[in-house]
């Protein structure tokens, strides 16, 4: 498997949050290359089966999600501008100026840009301020809005940033939606991994949806799977940039994160404190096979991991993270080492599950 192409393959694929279905087919057709079965189900997602020699052994689901953060049109102007709504945590200032996709409703993509105020025309005050989504608009060269209407944009159509992807020095890469698509790319990796040595325990490796939008999509697989332990891969905030080096200690290419901590209090009052056995289990395998290993732990910051392990009787839950700079702008950067190491770690816990594994928490 060459990942830094697929990882390249999945940042450059159209899959917001409720549109993921380019992004689940092409999951789908990567993991049908080691998994025993592939299936989508009602929601979108993709879930992969791995049997394992014990069945007595806990049933384990690795998950991260397909879809993307973006917009949605809210409103077509007379002369052919159009307003967006944020779909998920867009942060507006890095918006003016921004190269964007619409998907129409014949499943074609638009290029679009949204525009910003002519510099040679903007006051000092104008020239320091970060502008509102709703005060900003849309331009794809259209006339009026029966030229946009005739493109197959209508009200309610997605958005995203242009997909993009730059190879940078170092084995580091930049671009679009690296939040999630690097957590994508390590569950190809473990799959890969698993497929040459069976796993104990019976794995599914799912690619969920509706996590930039809802949180709920991983929910209703793991309804379906009804796992024991549950493993999330998303993004980890990192400290090594000028404006967060005093708040985070993750590095780009210092190994993979376990995440000790994570909560959302603003209307959601959710997080993950994860499974103490899983924990120890994270550092034994990062130490026996010699893959470094950072620690995270931060508020205002929520994955799918806090509602699916609350489904059934409650599931041995541990979060998993690759180090990324800039997350939900348009030039995300993470190191594809960190990536393939996270991949790596994820294959050699699931082998070290057995029926031995304590899923009570104490």
């Amino acid at each position: 498997m060459n990942y830094v192409e697929l990882l390249k393959s999945f940042m450059t694929t159209f899959a917001p949050s409720g549109y993921e279905k380019n992004m689940a087919y092409l999951f789908k057709s990567e993991m049908e290359k080691t998994a025993d079965s592939v299936v989508l189900d009602r929601m979108g997602n993709v879930i992969a089966e791995y049997k394992g020699t014990d069945a007595n052994a806990p049933v384990v689901m690795a998950f991260a999600h397909l879809d993307q953060l973006g917009f949605i049109v809210r409103k077509i102007e007379k002369d052919g501008y159009m307003q967006v709504d944020r779909l998920g945590g867009i942060p507006e200032k890095v918006l003016p100026g921004l190269n964007i996709c619409i998907l129409t409703t014949d499943g074609s993509l638009v290029p679009g840009v949204i525009g910003n105020k002519s510099h040679h025309a903007s006051s000092a005050e104008d020239k320091y301020k970060v502008d509102l989504i709703t005060s900003l608009f849309v331009d794809i060269g259209a006339s009026n809005s029966e030229e946009v209407r005739n493109l197959g944009i209508e009200i309610g159509c997605p958005v995203t940033y242009m997909p993009y992807f730059q190879q940078l020095n170092n084995n580091y890469v930049s671009g679009t939606s690296i939040d999630n698509r690097g957590g994508l790319t390590a569950l190809a990796v473990a799959g890969e991994l698993l497929s040459k040595k069976r796993p104990i325990s019976t794995t599914y490796i799912v690619g969920t949806v509706w996590e930039e939008f809802n949180l709920r999509g991983a929910m209703l697989a793991a309804r379906s799977i009804k796992p024991d332990i549950t493993i999330s891969l998303d993004v980890a905030l990192t400290g090594d940039t000028k404006d967060l080096n005093n708040r985070y200690e993750v590095a780009c290419g210092d190994g993979p994160v376990l995440i000790l901590y994570s909560f959302h209090g603003r209307g959601t009052l959710n997080g993950t404190i994860p499974h103490e056995g899983l924990v120890k289990l994270v550092r034994k395998v990062a130490f026996e096979e010699g893959i470094p290993l950072q620690h995270f732990a931060s508020q205002g910051i929520l994955t799918d991991s806090a509602y699916v392990q609350l489904e059934g009787k409650g599931t041995a839950a541990v979060e998993l993270g690759f180090p990324a700079r800039y997350t939900h702008t348009p030039v995300e950067v993470a190191n594809t080492d960190d990536i393939y190491r996270l991949g790596q770690l994820l294959a050699g816990i699931i082998k070290n599950i057995d029926s031995n594994f304590n899923l009570n928490r104490y």
